[in-house]
């Protein structure tokens, strides 16, 4: 038996899709009385396509609307909590329905059944964790012995939510105890052929986040675009976009845009810094300042700082301690080095007063050498570095480095490119 708490856009889609794929009886409820009797009656308050048709095939049969939450949750071993989560004034979030949810479903949840509560409600990071754990701990329910606890993001879109909601790209679970992550999981696994991706609870809460922040991103990346284009002048704003749609990367090849938007060290090479700050050159000039590639070069500069930093917390307070840097060039597969991040890092690290600090690189030590003559040693081989190196810091994601892998085995290694490949101790460099 499943329940759905919470009958807005996500919960009412939420309920019918499972009860279509899992063929199960979903209990319903929402706390406005007027939207019970609209549901109760095969109404829906807002038009989204197929809704109105699911609701009317599984109304009173697989999808039975509620008149109290005891009735929705009593028989319920999965409760789904779709709780609308709005922004505040200052942009928090405004969790106060949701939590009163939870604490109004204490007494049926304290009767000695175990049921998995999954946090459908969009919620900042770290909420479920470290907001909704300890109120269940306040109201006597110990996670994993009385109750499951996972997040559960949704990523339905107006217009198309049936349709995201049947056929999802992936499922997030957010776990925050192992036991109600994978009741989860064999729930989804009885009527979805999705990929389940079982993760922390604050992954799964800030994927979410993530997800909508990038297209907010896009969207104002266009935006800024077309109004440098208008102050310009002289440009078919229609068609630049149009040309810039033609580039294969979007479609995969020679490389993924996806490529694009992974964490790493910061963006370097000649093109990217130099037109970039060219275009925020000409923003300025025409008097349209382009407020995002700004914003853009500074988090890269921020990223490389950053990244120093985690070096230098690494190697503590000892000065001497030797440092290798793994990748000069600034990107795998080129001996070019102009822009490199290494360059930027390399300097920090300098200036913070470490001056042990050897490099290796497959290809671009030389070209790294008489471009910037920074006073750092060469190794010859990554064993050489490896051996050497009481901390080592990935800039470059040379596949070497990752064959070579078990070189780092029991090294202090701070993973500035993310690559889930090296061994050793590993410390983000986002951590």
């Amino acid at each position: 038996m499943i329940a759905v708490i919470g009958l807005g856009f996500v919960g009412l889609t939420t309920g019918l899709g499972l009860a279509h794929r899992l063929g199960c009886t979903l209990f319903a409820y929402d706390c406005d009385p007027e939207k019970r009797e609209l549901y109760q009656t095969g109404r829906i308050p807002f038009h989204e396509p197929e809704l109105q048709e699911q609701l009317g095939r599984y109304l009173g049969s697989r999808f039975v609307v509620c008149d109290t939450l005891e009735e929705a949750l009593r028989n319920a071993e999965y409760i789904f909590y779709c709780v609308g989560t709005p922004a505040l004034a200052d942009g928090s979030a405004d969790l106060n329905a949701l939590l009163d949810g939870l604490k109004e479903s204490g007494e049926v949840l304290r009767d000695g059944r175990f049921r998995v509560l999954i946090i459908k409600s969009t919620v900042p990071p770290g909420t479920t964790s470290r907001v909704i754990a300890p109120l269940l701990k306040q109201l006597g329910l110990r996670l994993g012995e009385h109750v499951g606890l996972a997040t559960n993001p949704e990523f339905l879109r107006e217009g198309s939510a049936w349709r995201d909601v049947m056929e999802p790209d992936r499922i997030v679970i957010g776990e925050a105890e192992p036991v109600g992550g994978r009741m989860l999981a064999e729930l989804y696994a009885l009527g979805f052929d999705a990929p389940v991706r079982r993760v922390s609870a604050t992954t799964a809460e800030f994927v979410k986040y993530m997800s909508n922040s990038l297209l907010a991103t896009l969207i104002s990346f266009a935006n800024e675009m077309a109004l440098i284009a208008e102050q310009t002048g002289d440009i078919e704003i229609p068609q630049a976009f149009r040309l810039l749609h033609e580039d294969k990367r979007w479609h995969g090849t020679p490389a993924k845009m996806t490529d694009y938007v992974y964490p790493g060290c910061g963006f370097g090479g000649y093109c990217l810094p130099k037109d970039i700050a060219s275009m925020i050159h000409h923003a300025s000039v025409i008097g349209e300042p382009a407020g995002l590639l700004q914003a853009a070069a500074l988090v890269n500069q921020k990223a490389q700082l950053r990244m120093a930093e985690r070096i230098a917390a690494a190697a503590g307070d000892q000065k001497s301690r030797k440092i290798g840097i793994l990748g000069l060039s600034f990107k795998p597969g080129s001996d070019d080095v102009r822009g490199a991040v290494s360059f930027e890092i390399i300097r920090h690290l300098l200036g913070m007063g470490y001056l042990s600090i050897a490099a290796y690189d497959p290809l671009a030590m030389k070209a790294f050498d008489l471009a910037y003559g920074m006073p750092i040693s060469y190794a010859q081989t990554m064993e050489e570095l490896a051996s050497g190196s009481e901390v080592i810091a990935l800039i470059t994601s040379w596949e070497e480095f990752a064959e070579k892998r078990h070189l780092l085995s029991g090294k202090l290694v701070i993973d500035g490119r993310y690559t889930e490949a090296q061994s050793g101790v590993i410390v983000h460099a986002g951590e």
